[in-house]
């Protein structure tokens, strides 16, 4: 698989999991930035789901089919091996709406 860029939707096997993670081939929003994702075998992804709740840790995306939800409580890294397709990048307002988010629930 060629580098994937941050902020790139991607879709991702997240299988095998376990417990509560979340589950399927999905698509996920790549999180990395472009120096890692350029030198490591891994990719630090946010699975995106079409079906939520209100919650605070989740940002709504508008893809060209549907709007969906990146669920920013299951930050994981995989292998790109992992990448079934690569799709479109985010808009600048939904990149700004992630990183408040995760500077919000994750920096003091």
């Amino acid at each position: 698989m060629e580098r994937v860029n941050q902020y790139e939707v991607v879709l991702v096997n997240l299988d095998p999991t376990i417990g509560s993670e979340m589950k399927k081939t999905r698509p996920c929003v790549v999180l990395s930035p472009n120096e890692m994702n350029k030198y490591l075998n891994t990719v630090v992804v946010a699975p995106m789901t079409s079906n939520t709740k209100a919650y605070p840790t989740r940002v709504q995306v508008k893809s060209k089919t549907q709007i969906s939800w990146v669920v920013l409580d299951q930050i994981r890294t995989i292998d790109r091996a992992r990448i079934v397709k690569r799709f479109e990048s985010l808009s600048k307002k939904e990149i700004a709406q992630i990183k408040a988010v995760i500077q919000e629930t994750y920096v003091d």
